[in-house]
C-alpha cells in the first residue's frame, strides 16, 4: 500500500501544479480559509507562536501560504520527491519551512516536537485503507499535539459521493484550451474503495500529451471518521462545510483535551 502511493506522488511531484487554473493563486485562497479557520477556534494573541505540522504537505500548497501568514511551519509527506519540490518552491516563495520525510502512522517517531496544529489537506487521509491504518494515523497526530491542540483535515464529501456512486470529475479546461485536468474513478465491488485516474493533457506543438497517475483510496464516510476520531482522544469534532468556509472540501476539526 506505501509504495504505490509513494510511487503516484513521486511520478506526480513534477506535474502536480498542473491541476489548478493557477498553483499560486490556490495557495493565497486556500491559505486564506486555513488561516481564518485557526483564527476562530484557537485563543491567540498577536505575539503567539503559532508551530503548526503538515504532515501530507506534498509540493507546499497548505504549508507555503500558511508560513506566509507567519505561522512556524514543520511539513511532512511520505514521498521524498515532493518533499524535495516543496523545498525548492518554498525558496522560490521565500519562506522559512522545516521539511522532513514522515509517515502519518510513524509522527510520534519520525517528527520532533510539539505542535499547536496538525493539519492534513487535499484528501490525504483517505489513501488510509483499513480502520487499524486510521487509527494508528489519527493515534500519531494525537501525540503531536500539545494540550487543546487543533487537528485540520481536508477531505473529500465521501458521503454524497458514495451515495451517488460518481465515477468522473469534469473536466477543467485552462490555458485558453491548451490545458485539461480530469479524474476518473473505479469503485470496487464493496462500494467502499476506489482507484482514482488522474489525467493532465496539454497541447504541444506535435499534439496532445496525456499523462495518466493512478492510486487507491478509501472513501471515508463522516460517521466512520468520527468514531475513530473520538476513540484515538480527539473531542469537539467539527465538519465545516464548502458553502460555510469556501473551500473546495469539507474541513474536519478537532481538539485534543487531556
Amino acid at each position: 500500500m506505501t509504495d504505490s502511493i509513494i510511487n503516484f506522488y513521486d511520478e506526480l511531484a513534477e506535474d502536480y501544479h498542473l491541476i489548478f487554473i493557477d498553483w499560486h493563486e490556490s495557495i493565497a485562497r486556500q491559505s486564506e480559509v486555513l488561516h481564518n479557520i485557526i483564527q476562530s477556534k484557537l485563543n491567540l494573541s498577536c505575539t503567539d507562536i503559532i508551530r503548526i505540522l503538515d504532515c501530507s504537505c506534498g509540493i507546499g500548497t497548505q504549508a507555503i501560504g500558511l508560513a506566509n501568514y507567519g505561522y512556524n511551519v514543520t511539513a511532512t509527506d511520505l514521498s521524498a520527491v515532493s518533499v524535495k519540490r516543496a523545498i525548492k518552491e518554498a525558496a522560490n516563495f521565500g519562506v522559512k519551512i522545516t521539511f522532513g520525510v514522515a509517515d502519518f502512522r510513524t509522527l510520534h517517531t519520525d517528527v520532533s516536537g510539539i505542535f499547536n496544529i496538525v493539519l492534513s489537506a487535499d484528501n490525504a487521509i483517505p489513501h488510509l485503507i483499513s480502520d487499524e491504518d486510521l487509527y494508528q494515523a489519527f493515534h500519531n497526530m494525537h501525540a503531536k499535539l500539545d494540550q487543546n491542540g487543533l487537528l485540520i483535515v481536508t477531505i473529500r464529501d465521501y458521503d454524497a459521493m458514495v451515495k451517488k456512486q460518481i465515477t468522473s470529475t469534469k473536466p477543467n479546461v485552462f490555458d485558453n484550451g491548451n490545458r485539461m485536468a480530469f479524474q476518473i474513478y473505479d469503485w470496487a465491488q464493496d462500494g467502499k474503495t476506489y482507484t482514482v485516474h488522474q489525467f493532465i493533457m496539454q497541447r504541444m506543438n506535435t499534439g496532445w500529451k496525456t499523462k495518466q497517475y493512478s492510486t487507491l483510496y478509501r472513501a471515508w464516510l463522516r460517521e466512520e471518521l468520527n468514531k475513530i476520531m473520538q476513540a484515538t482522544g480527539f473531542v469537539n469534532v467539527e465538519w465545516h462545510f464548502p458553502s460555510q468556509t469556501g473551500y473546495y472540501q469539507p474541513i474536519l476539526t478537532a481538539r485534543k483535551v487531556e
